[in-house]
Order: structure tokens, then C-alpha cells, then sequence
């Protein structure tokens, strides 16, 4: 495959310096910024994130602010889950639709105040559809993107080392609740959350200038904890069934098909935009969804297009995403698949670059 050339459209982010040290051998291009996929090699990082702890630069996951009087409203707005009962300090998985009901984003919502809202999004032009919002409805609400740039601390010994760096009121914060600390006298805000299924914290870091004295104090408090700089590890998002806007779900897809439907608050989720049409979706239900699928045969080459599934010769949906499971010996992928096919058990075939192979549909994900 091709290099990807640098230039000033590819932001570098405030790890980059950091990231390069650590010899990262690929990136992906994700909201316009560079995102490390691989550093020693992807089944190698995976069972050091499952054992040990990784420092990811995933500062391609920008922020939305959305800041004043109507910033509640605006974001309601957005998303079909009911945000009354969501208190500053809080954070909220949250689909953002369209009019149709379709999937703009998947993005992780950070209640800072009342009236300010961090939107941490998934590789999509999210900013341009909010500020549209705001200005289309004349709300009084300032629209923009931070200089927030989030660092991800993955992995089982993740919380040891943030303890040693921030203190040990870091174990108080709750799953998808965040604090505030201190580092060289900036306010932090940390979450315990992240992309991975292995727990962790993401440090949303405002003001680039301290990106690599973090960075470096990090490292060296956890030295004796084999940390790494690693990055979202594709096999160990797919055993957790961990979606991806883009690969496996898009804005032709509504939340309930992606199996986010207990996510959407569609009756009480009153001037969410996208409601009238999720209310007939909640109705009628989905005609198909995203199921966790197991492949035959030895490791699949690599997923970069749609793989056609199979029952009996007529195409009954996709595989999107799809790797060798190096701890679950099988090929683990996720699918979308129609509902006369997608109950546990059902035997399908795919069609992969190097032929067609047996899969059977899973009642879940592996992790």
C-alpha cells in the first residue's frame, strides 16, 4: 500500500513527537488527523493491551464545544437519548441522527455545566451539521472546536498508573463519569472510558503545550508497569463488538439496525430532529442489525470493502469488519444481517477476496 503524504491538511497532534519515538508503523487518517493503527504489529500490541497498559494519542477525536443559554437544547437536539436526567460530571454514549433517523455519529457526550457540552466525536464532519443546527434555529448557543486533544490510558493496569501521576482520588471516578485534576497547574478533565473493552480513563488535554510533558511523566511513572504507546487494536474492538462510524455503520443506518436501540429515548426524547422517523423505526422494528459473526478457515485477509454474505445463494447482508482472533482461535468480524437470517446459530457463507468461507451468527460478542 501507498505512504500517505504529509502536509499541513494532515494536523499533527501534541503527541505527535511522542508517538514517532516509539517507532508507530502505520496511521490511519481519521477527522482529518493522524491516527497510529500499528507499532509492533497488531497481534503483538493486542496481547500487551490485554495484559499491561498503553498510551494512545487519539487526539483525532476532536471536540464539539457547544457553549451558552441553549447549549442543552441544541443537544438534545442531536440525539434520541433522553439527556434530562444527565448531571455535569457525566458522560453519555450518545447516536447522533439525522431527519431520516440515520447515523451521523456515535460520539461520547461530556456534560461539563449546564450550559457547556463537549461532543467527542467519531471520524465524521460533525461541527458543520451542529453549527447548521444553531444557526438554522437561532439558538443562543457559540458553536466551535477546542483546543482539547484527548489522550486514551488503556489496559488492566491503566488505573495503577494514573494513580501514581494524579493521586488516588483517580479510583473514585465511575465508569462514563469524569474529574478534574491537576497537572503543571491545568485543569484536566479525566473520564473512565475509552475504546477498548480492557478499562481505562481518557485525559481530555486543553492546551497543546502540555501534551508531551504528559506524555513523558506518564512514561516514566510507569516504567515498571511495561507501558507502551499502542493505539485502538482492531482484533480486540471487534471481540468486544466496539462499532466504527464509517466501516460499520453510516448515515444510511439508523441506531436501532447498529443495536443501539437502547440508546434512543424516541418517545421522551422530545426536539430531537431525528424523532418521527425513529418513532416509526421503534414501531416497525429494524428488517436488519448488526450481529457478531465467526468466519471459517484460517486468518482473513484484510477488511477494506463490504464481504457479501450468503444464505442458499441470495445476499442476506455484509461483513464490515473482520480479523483473526489470536486468543478466540477463529476469524471474529462484525456483520449486518437481515432479520430471517441473524438469529444465533444461523449458517451463512461470505464471500472474502480469497473465496467464500462458512460463518455462523453468534448470540454475542466474544468479550
Amino acid at each position: 500500500m501507498a505512504f500517505i503524504s504529509p502536509s499541513r491538511r494532515l494536523r499533527r497532534t501534541p503527541f505527535s513527537e511522542g508517538v514517532e519515538a516509539a517507532q508507530v508503523k502505520a496511521y490511519t487518517v481519521y477527522n482529518h488527523m493522524l491516527l497510529p493503527t500499528v507499532f509492533e504489529s497488531p497481534e503483538a500490541d493486542y496481547h500487551h493491551l490485554k495484559k499491561h497498559v498503553q498510551i494512545w494519542d487519539v487526539s483525532c477525536e476532536r471536540q464539539v464545544e457547544l457553549r451558552g443559554p441553549d447549549a442543552g437544547r441544541l443537544m438534545q437536539m442531536l440525539t434520541p437519548r433522553d439527556l434530562r436526567g444527565m448531571l455535569p460530571g457525566q458522560c453519555y454514549y450518545v447516536p447522533i441522527v439525522d431527519e431520516t433517523g440515520g447515523m451521523l455519529n456515535d460520539p461520547v457526550a461530556v456534560k461539563l455545566a449546564e450550559d457547556r457540552w463537549w461532543i467527542s466525536i467519531a471520524d465524521s464532519d460533525l461541527l458543520y451539521w451542529v453549527k447548521g443546527i444553531a444557526n438554522g434555529w437561532r439558538l443562543d448557543v457559540l458553536v466551535d472546536e477546542p483546543d482539547v486533544s484527548p489522550l486514551a490510558i488503556q489496559g488492566p493496569k491503566s488505573e495503577e498508573l494514573l494513580v501514581r501521576v494524579f493521586g488516588e482520588s483517580i479510583r473514585s471516578i465511575r465508569f462514563f463519569r469524569f474529574g478534574t485534576f491537576q497537572f503543571q497547574g491545568r485543569d484536566l478533565v479525566i473520564a473512565r472510558s475509552g475504546y477498548s473493552k480492557q478499562g481505562g480513563f481518557e485525559i481530555y488535554v486543553e492546551d497543546s503545550e502540555i501534551g508531551m510533558p504528559l506524555w513523558n511523566k506518564l512514561f516514566e511513572a510507569g516504567r515498571d508497569l511495561e507501558v507502551r504507546a499502542g493505539c485502538p487494536n482492531l482484533i480486540e474492538r471487534i471481540e468486544g463488538g466496539l462499532l466504527s462510524y464509517g466501516n460499520d455503520m453510516t448515515d444510511d443506518n439508523t441506531p436501532h439496525e447498529c443495536g443501539l436501540g437502547r440508546f434512543c429515548d424516541t418517545h421522551t426524547a422530545i426536539g430531537c430532529i431525528g424523532r418521527d422517523a425513529l418513532l416509526r423505526v421503534a414501531k416497525e422494528g429494524p428488517v436488519q442489525q448488526i450481529r457478531a459473526i465467526s468466519i471459517a478457515g484460517e486468518p482473513v485477509p484484510a477488511c477494506t470493502e463490504f464481504w457479501p454474505l450468503y444464505a442458499g445463494g441470495k445476499r442476506v447482508g455484509r461483513v464490515s469488519s473482520a480479523a483473526w482472533s489470536p486468543d478466540f482461535r477463529t476469524n471474529v468480524a462484525i456483520g449486518m444481517v437481515r432479520m430471517t437470517h441473524w438469529d444465533a446459530g444461523a449458517k451463512l457463507e461470505v464471500e472474502t477476496p480469497d473465496g467464500m468461507r462458512q460463518v455462523t451468527v453468534r448470540e454475542k460478542f466474544w468479550i
